[in-house]
């Protein structure tokens, strides 16, 4: 359960409905205000990935322009934004000027006429990462099972049929796991849609040479490059099971880089 649904029936039934349909949002809340300010402490609102107010109210058009930024911003790092809008006199006494950054908060400028102090939190919202199997071996079996315990949304692929767009915001990563079952079209397939991930299950020597076939048929070697082959981390996997957990540990590991990286 996100906040807002403990607050507000008509903005969960916002939320719950971008959630249904895959589209990534964000939730700003006013945790903090000083002086004179329209919105008070509690007030929220929903927007869009580009940066509209979908639902919900936090203030006036003079906040709008930073919020949008900052939710913009949140669902393209995929990490929560801390806002501070202050009137122009505050901010040249504390040094400060819109656009800075003190202690991980956002300046920006409160050109309202009340010259009060707001602070919004930002909480992106985004799809599950979408994980594609291609395959019915235990293998492919077995991590369609297990991925959905861990906020993974799967789609059992056909080789035969082109995967969809994905949405703004939203994740997908790939994995071949045919063994033996139609390796060649499936490998095919994964590598012409759009993803930020590929692996596959298989020895590397297997791989090796339907990377070798590709090239022959005129393939960018730079696209066999981006394929994680043997697919997983490396735990000694025996087992379908154990398989399929060194795989979806290699897909989390990639899915929680990004955020690593913004945070560092």
């Amino acid at each position: 359960m996100i906040p807002a649904e403990i607050l507000d029936h008509e903005l969960a039934n916002v939320t719950e409905s971008l959630r249904a349909s895959g589209a990534p949002f964000a939730i700003a809340t006013v945790i903090r205000t000083l002086g004179q300010t329209a919105a008070k402490p509690g007030a929220k609102a929903v927007l869009s990935a580009e940066g509209d107010i979908l639902h919900g109210w936090v203030g006036g058009g003079c906040v709008r322009g930073a919020l949008a930024r900052a939710a913009r911003q949140a669902l393209a790092d995929g990490t929560p934004q801390l806002v501070s809008l202050m009137p122009e006199d505050l901010l040249t006494e504390k040094g400060l000027v819109a656009g800075d950054q003190a202690d991980g908060t956002k300046i920006a400028r409160n050109g309202c006429p009340s010259r009060g102090s707001m602070d919004i939190f930002v909480e992106p919202i985004l799809p599950l990462p979408e994980l594609v199997i291609y395959g019915a071996s235990p293998v492919a079996q077995a991590l369609a099972r297990l991925a959905p315990q861990f906020d993974w949304t799967v789609t059992r692929a056909d080789p035969a049929a082109a995967l969809p767009g994905t949405v703004p915001g939203a994740r997908r990563m790939i994995v071949v796991a045919t063994q033996g079952q139609g390796d060649a079209p499936a490998l095919k397939a994964a590598l012409a849609a759009s993803a930020e991930h590929w692996s596959f299950v298989g020895s590397r020597r297997k791989f090796a040479a339907l990377r070798a076939r590709f090239e022959t048929e005129g393939m960018d070697p730079e696209t066999l490059d981006r394929v994680n082959a043997p697919a997983g981390l490396a735990i000694d996997a025996v087992t379908p099971d154990e398989i399929a957990l060194s795989i979806l540990a290699r897909l989390i590991q990639q899915r929680r880089h990004k955020a690593r990286e913004v945070k560092s």
